[in-house]
């Protein structure tokens, strides 16, 4: 197919079955379809859909999320990952109100200088939201890509990129760019999937090298496998008599950065010292079940053990520490596994257990 017919295809296609319903795609601003693009790193159309609607109910414009206390966006984010997209989400909000006067700018390479906005994801936005000619290489895209020209070599390597990039350049047209682009993330989500492929709906299937070969699972070749490496961490749950437990936030950059979490400790003999630089008494103790968290480069195998303690009449938390009432909790970002250990300490606490 020449790049006109490619895209005629794509169009044709999108006009009968394309997603026309999101809500990113109802009231269409740059603002929205940044904040959708950032969310669908990673992370499936199904999981985002409740996380948009929430964020957009809480944080409707982009001076909304510029002024934002971090600790709300980072609750809006919890159970999304990959939390740095939320801290460079409400960085590049500041920047866009400081210095383009709450406007994007409308240019790909003038928003790829904003944190966390990629060059795909800037094309997402100008073709999206602006109607700008600007092509998209997302995990979607290159899939259907990487497969209609049976492209070696795995994606990830730059010289590979390079070449799925100047396929995307060539086939984006001049006219209805942002239905183009939305049809291809489309094709890629719904038929041109990671397994199963619905080649026979396709409407690229005359021209797609990978299909013709027979060898559509092939593509885009993976990315060679590593064993990833695996680190253990004793998390303590320590709970007061009200039944509130206590956190402390993480550094701003670095795992979890600026979300609040459990303390980690070596073993249960560095527990002692915890409780006396709180000045808590420790009482009965109770092994929970152990949760393996998987991050994109190990595993973290936590040994959560809850605690009961006891606090002085005048206690208060130290800065960047926080007794966590499991009744009434605060609007904090948390990461995953930590609201799940918060969940079973609530339930374990509620069956009385441990006295």
């Amino acid at each position: 197919m020449s790049p006109e017919q490619f895209s005629s295809a794509v169009l044709a296609w999108y006009d009968n079955h394309g997603r026309k319903d999101l809500p990113w795609q109802q009231g269409i601003t740059p603002y929205r379809v940044w904040v959708s693009e950032i969310m669908l790193q990673q992370t499936q159309v199904s999981t985002v859909l409740g996380y948009f609607d929430r964020f957009m109910a809480a944080l409707p414009t982009v001076k909304d999320l510029a002024e934002a206390a971090e600790d709300e966006v980072l609750h809006l984010w919890t159970g999304l990952g990959y939390y740095t997209r939320a801290r460079n989400l409400q960085k590049t909000a500041q920047i866009v109100m400081r210095e383009h006067a709450g406007e994007f700018p409308r240019d790909v390479d003038k928003l790829t200088e904003l944190p966390g906005i990629g060059r795909s994801t800037a094309g997402a936005i100008a073709s999206l939201s602006m109607g700008l000619r600007a092509a998209i290489l997302d995990g979607n895209v290159k899939r259907v890509l990487a497969r209609y020209v049976a492209q070696e070599g795995y994606p990830g390597e730059p010289k590979v990129a390079k070449q799925l990039w100047d396929v995307a350049e060539r086939f984006t047209p001049h006219a209805r760019v942002n239905n183009y682009t939305q049809a291809m993330m489309d094709l890629g989500a719904t038929l041109c999937t990671r397994s199963k492929p619905s080649c026979l709906l396709c409407p690229l299937k005359s021209g797609c090298q990978a299909h013709l070969l027979g060898l559509e699972i092939r593509y885009p070749i993976a990315k060679p496998r590593k064993a990833l490496p695996q680190k253990r961490t004793l998390m303590p749950i320590l709970a007061n008599r009200e039944g509130a437990i206590l956190l402390y936030r993480r550094p701003s950059t670095g795992l979890w950065g600026g979300l609040w979490s459990l303390p980690e400790l070596e073993d249960l003999d560095a527990l002692p010292a915890l409780a006396g630089q709180h000045a808590l008494s420790l009482g009965e103790r109770h092994a929970l079940p152990g949760l393996t968290h998987t991050f994109s480069h190990f595993q973290l195998a936590i040994e959560p053990w809850l605690i009961r303690v006891d606090t002085p009449a005048s206690a208060v938390a130290e800065a960047d520490w926080l007794w966590y009432n499991l009744a009434t909790p605060p609007r904090l970002g948390l990461a995953a596994p930590v609201k799940k250990l918060l969940k079973r300490a609530a339930d374990a606490l509620t069956a009385g257990e441990p006295a």
